[in-house]
């Protein structure tokens, strides 16, 4: 494994344990493109190479089936495991924000909305945030207009207001916390700037560290992406981190994909045998970056 590759994964071996949310890293990434269904086996394949137990997998796959994430099928002794309702809905919403280039066709409005008291606040704040809306005052939300409303809040009160310049930019300070978004950008591309150097001096990967390298770099770049509301160019600061962070996720992802997928092509098999090329929106991930 690359040096920069090996320092990736021992930052992650000392933070909190994440497998669940790798475990949908890579189903979001690199199964749903082929099918959406991967044998239990081929995860443990990959966790082995990022040296998580076979135990500490099976516990997280377990929790995320009992949670609604994953629903798993049985044939004989094998398990296959696919995104269920739950977690289907947020990869579909997460996919937008993570690879599709920023709207760039803002019209100076917000979307607001006004929730009441009760059951409906709380089941729809973790929808709302992850659409991208961010709130100023307890039950109010807010987002550029055209935003899509999550079902969740489906019965909220809906406005529509103008707030551009001073006020758009002091109702942003208030409803996301950018200046933390922004330290989390610039973490993201510490941690990664190294792999890019090395891959632009011509280093080779194997095709498992190249999938190693592509779901690990996905994994920490929708950890911060997706708190970004990806409000429109006008509002930020000159110098927003965002943009160059994906730049530089784009220029990755783009170098590790070939051999991250013939990877796959020779280790991922669901209850059919050898999982299914990917359709052509794969290599579309990250245009315009």
């Amino acid at each position: 494994m690359p040096q920069p590759l090996a320092r990736i994964v021992e930052q992650l071996k000392r933070e909190p344990s994440r497998t669940g949310s790798i475990v949908i890293t890579v189903f979001g990434d690199a199964i749903v493109p082929r099918g959406g269904s991967v044998w239990l086996g081929t995860l443990l394949e990959f966790f082995a190479a990022i040296d998580i137990d076979s135990g500490v997998v099976r516990t997280a796959m377990s929790r995320l089936a009992s949670d609604g994430w994953l629903e798993r099928n049985k044939v004989g002794r094998n398990s296959f495991y696919r995104l269920d309702k739950k977690g289907r809905q947020t990869f579909d919403t997460a996919t937008k924000h993570i690879y599709d280039p920023p709207p760039s066709d803002w019209t100076g409005r917000f979307e607001l909305l006004l929730i009441g008291n009760g059951g409906d606040r709380d089941a729809s704040r973790d929808a709302l945030k992850n659409a991208g809306f961010g709130s100023p005052l307890p039950g109010v939300w807010v987002a550029p207009s055209g935003v899509p409303v999550p079902e969740e809040a489906a019965g909220a009160i809906r406005l529509e207001v103008s707030a551009e310049d001073d006020s758009g930019r002091r109702l942003l300070s208030e409803s996301w916390p950018l200046q933390r978004t922004a330290d989390a950008y610039l973490k993201f591309m510490k941690t990664f700037e190294p792999l890019r150097a090395s891959l632009g001096r011509g280093e080779i990967l194997s095709d498992t560290d190249a999938f190693t390298a592509r779901i690990l770099l996905i994994h920490h770049y929708r950890r911060v992406v997706l708190r970004d509301p990806l409000l429109p160019a006008p509002l930020l600061p000159r110098d927003w981190p965002g943009r160059a962070a994906r730049q530089l996720c784009g220029e990755i992802y783009r170098g590790l994909l070939p051999a991250s997928e013939q990877w796959l092509d020779d280790h991922a098999t669901n209850e059919n045998g050898p999982l299914p090329k990917p359709g052509g929106a794969l290599a579309r991930r990250f245009d315009g970056t």
